[in-house]
């Protein structure tokens, strides 16, 4: 489970990269932009929950050895 969760995490670091180039900066709303924006910010929750669900397993674990 947890090298799923860093390939979750990779692949969503090189979606960010694409869609960080498919960004218009000077047309932010832009259609194109606007879909860029929707798959930055899925991206980002995308790492920040993987995040939150490693840090609750390593939780986990240390308190079952004690």
């Amino acid at each position: 489970m947890k090298y799923f969760i860093y390939f979750l995490m990779i692949s969503a670091f090189v979606l960010l990269g694409y869609n960080a180039t498919l960004l218009n900066l000077d047309d932010l709303f832009a259609k194109d932009s606007s879909v860029a924006l929707a798959g930055i910010l899925a991206c980002l929750c995308v790492i920040v929950l993987m995040l939150i669900l490693l840090m609750s397993r390593a939780i986990k674990e240390k308190y079952e050895s004690e």
